[in-house]
């Protein structure tokens, strides 16, 4: 006869792999779990859905301004709504809307806002499909989302295999840090990382980031299927051409997303920005 202890530890010892099993992050590998997530952000940037958001960014030098944006079939157009949390003055209102008056009527302004964003786009794009060569991945466990969901935490250091294509993509070699991933749908829901060495870089100039550099990256679900970076924070220091200096302390925030129409033009998305409701009389009226 088996003694009872010997059953009760077998049991126990069942039990503890059972849990054990049930908390492991996924029988997929690491490597291949960014993969996939990669992947899903790729295929999420087909979306055509427009959305209204605001966007606050903070830095030390022009405080905080907070801008409405719209997409529209000709790119993103943004609206000044608040300078430091208060409104704008009336000269900041008028050069503001000068601004998008030029844009409206002027054709090579808005060729060159558009080749601007294009460019901006492609060089994310680049940025986030490097992700998964870059990198060697490891599971390092779960941490709560802000909605109490358990998600997938990775830790990443440089990949000693990997030759970046271009000087935009070097800055990986010099960088680690965790990326979180939501498990059901496998989408990226924040990157931190921390440069541990100097790196140069080529985001269109030559320039050197030093190391103890940092930034973060969240995203989150902002409606549907869609997801979008809402909040992000970078700060960097180095040299611009060998001999200016660079010195990047930034925070943006991007809520309050929307639905807006799908077929606005830029002239349209201005002036559906125009018709919004007051954002800092919306704040006032939440606080009370």
């Amino acid at each position: 006869m088996v003694p009872t202890a010997l059953i009760a530890g077998a049991g126990c010892c069942l039990l503890l792999a059972v849990v054990a099993a049930e908390q492991a992050p996924s029988r997929v590998p690491a490597q291949e779990l960014v993969r996939r997530a990669i992947a899903n952000e790729d295929k999420a940037s087909q979306e055509h859905a427009r959305f209204l958001y605001r966007l606050r960014t903070e830095t030390p030098k022009a405080g905080a301004i907070t801008k409405e944006l719209v997409e529209t079939n000709e790119g993103v157009v943004a609206r000044l709504i608040a300078v430091n949390d208060k409104p704008p003055t009336t000269q900041q209102r008028q050069t503001d809307d000068d601004r998008l008056r030029k844009l409206v009527s002027d054709s090579q302004t808005r060729t060159a806002k558009r080749k601007q964003q294009k460019e901006d786009e492609e060089r994310t794009t680049r940025m986030v499909k490097a992700l998964p060569d870059a990198f060697l991945y490891e599971y390092d466990g779960f941490e709560p989302g802000k909605d109490g969901q358990q998600l997938i935490r990775l830790k990443f250091r440089p990949n000693p295999k990997y030759e970046a294509p271009n000087r935009e993509l070097q800055i990986y070699y010099g960088m680690e840090g965790n990326m979180l991933v939501e498990p059901k749908e496998e989408r990226l829901v924040r990157i931190q990382a921390r440069l541990f060495k100097g790196v140069n870089f080529g985001w269109g100039i030559l320039g050197h980031l030093d190391p103890g550099g940092q930034f973060e990256v969240e995203q989150s679900r902002v409606g549907g299927d869609r997801w979008e970076v809402t909040a992000m924070h970078l700060r960097f220091t180095g040299k611009i051409m060998l001999f200016k200096n660079l010195n990047i302390d930034e925070h943006e925030n991007a809520f309050d997303y929307r639905r807006a129409p799908d077929d606005l033009n830029l002239a349209q998305g201005i002036e559906f920005l125009k018709k919004q409701p007051d954002y800092l009389a919306e704040q006032k009226n939440q606080q009370r």
